[in-house]
């Protein structure tokens, strides 16, 4: 071990800022705000969804941050379990990573990706004869194969990409992002200029205390919203890789989430003023199209719908590349820790972990074929809250555990900000069981899973120091 390789801290806070932003926006700026106008039916309540929903983020970042700014180091979530709680809760949360929290982000992001691709290039066909094809009557794994396939290939680049070294990546999403805004800020202006007549009932103040929206809709209106908004802890993984973290993790976590709300906001209010309300949900209930892509369309017809296309593909290549930079990190970390595989824990010539960057590409790209991915979506949601709760808890726990310890950022508003957080938590867990119980289910049995495996790496490394203790 002593000759092992270590990882280099190169990124500054610019960096952290670009890495939080890139894993945040991805295909929900653009497609949710349909099912949240078939949810509340109502303009103002949208963006009222938006607004909380990123309060909610928000208040989870700032709890985050605390604890970042506390234990910064490469794996993120993991190390602050383990120092929180132990080694047991922070392999779990790790083993979820692998098996559907990191690994279907990357999965349906690149399918998302290959779809937008497929509508400006038609994708050939392939494996047609064998599209009926299933296992267990569950997966279809050659339904869609050009698409499919198309994935896998932006999943294996990017991870290629990857292992050659942290800058290029870090480069790549540096890049993508700036086209991103640029082309995000060329549809507000051009959408908002465009504007003749407002749908009827726009910002509508008064449908707030008389309209028809229940708590419950308005719970599931504000999920789809956090959808878009999830991704925001990813830049933990990177911890060892930050010059000064503990300063500019908490900075970048809470400066690059404020720019997502805004831009969020921006960007909702001028799809609203494009398209009335029956017409999102017409758009919703049509499956197939993009609320962002009819609303370019109204304004700049067919051109509009080719360069709205490009900015979705631009914008799901961005973040699918960030989330694969920051996905292989935790597991890097777990395996440093003998609580995973032992090739994950090597660094490359680059000074990245290529095993860990393999592996992931390798078993996201399986999850591509199996072709679920709103349930992924689901199970995604349902088991990182598990966790995200378990760390804003962590405030709590280390102000007793750790009380004289200099704490370079401190959350704002505790601490009643972190328990609003908990609650909210506590809420989505509850709220899934009844609402989507087979999409709990799998994801409590991915998370679940990993216990065999905890006791078979224990018993595993145990066996190899009996082994080399009799050697010696």
């Amino acid at each position: 071990m002593g000759n092992q390789r270590n990882l280099v801290r190169t990124l500054g806070l610019g960096y952290v800022i670009i890495f939080v932003v890139a894993n945040i926006i991805g295909s929900g700026v653009y497609k949710k705000i349909a099912p949240m106008a078939a949810e509340l039916h109502s303009s103002i309540w949208i963006l009222t969804a938006w607004i909380v929903g990123g309060i909610i983020t928000l208040f989870g970042a700032l709890s985050n941050a605390e604890v970042a700014g506390l234990l910064a180091d490469t794996g993120g979530e993991f190390v602050y379990l383990k120092k929180i709680y132990n080694r047991f809760f922070a392999f779990l949360y790790g083993w979820s990573l692998f098996t559907v929290i990191q690994t279907a982000t990357i999965s349906s992001l690149a399918y998302i990706f290959a779809q937008s691709l497929n509508s400006i290039i038609p994708l050939p066909e392939i494996f047609s004869s064998l599209q009926h094809f299933s296992i267990a009557g569950v997966f279809f794994p050659f339904q869609d194969f050009g698409v499919k396939l198309t994935a896998i290939l932006l999943i294996l680049l990017l991870t290629f990409l990857n292992i050659s070294g942290l800058k290029s990546g870090a480069g790549t999403s540096k890049a993508i992002l700036i086209l991103v805004f640029t082309g995000l800020l060329v549809i507000v202006f051009f959408g908002l200029s465009s504007v003749t007549s407002k749908p009827a009932n726009f910002m509508d103040v008064s449908e707030l205390t008389g309209g028809t929206v229940t708590l419950s809709s308005f719970y599931t209106a504000m999920l789809a919203a956090f959808w878009a908004y999830q991704g925001w802890v990813s830049v933990g993984f990177i911890g060892g890789e930050v010059k000064d973290p503990t300063r500019n993790i908490p900075k970048g976590i809470v400066m690059g989430t404020f720019v997502v709300i805004f831009i969020y906001l921006l960007v909702n209010v001028t799809y609203l003023s494009l398209l009335s309300i029956p017409q999102l949900e017409q758009i919703h209930g049509a499956g197939n199209q993009i609320a962002a892509v009819e609303a370019v369309r109204s304004f700049w017809g067919t051109g509009g719908v080719l360069f709205i296309s490009l900015l979705i593909l631009i914008t799901t290549l961005g973040c699918t590349n960030a989330s694969i930079l920051t996905g292989s990190r935790p597991y890097y970390a777990m395996a440093r820790e003998r609580l995973f595989f032992s090739g994950i824990g090597k660094l490359n010539k680059a000074n990245v972990p290529g095993n860990s960057l393999l592996w992931q590409g390798i078993w996201a790209s399986v999850l591509v074929l199996s072709g679920t991915f709103d349930q992924l979506t689901d199970m995604i949601i349902f088991a990182v809250f598990i966790f995200y709760g378990a760390t804003t808890l962590g405030v709590f726990i280390l102000r007793r555990k750790m009380p004289d310890v200099h704490r370079p950022y401190k959350v704002w508003g505790y601490p009643v900000v972190p328990a609003i957080f908990i609650v909210f938590c506590i809420g989505l867990f509850i709220n899934t069981i009844a609402t989507r119980p087979r999409e709990a289910a799998i994801g409590m049995i991915l998370i679940l899973s990993g216990i065999p495996v905890y006791f078979w790496l224990q018993r595993k490394h145990s066996k190899n120091e009996v082994d080399s203790d009799t050697s010696n």
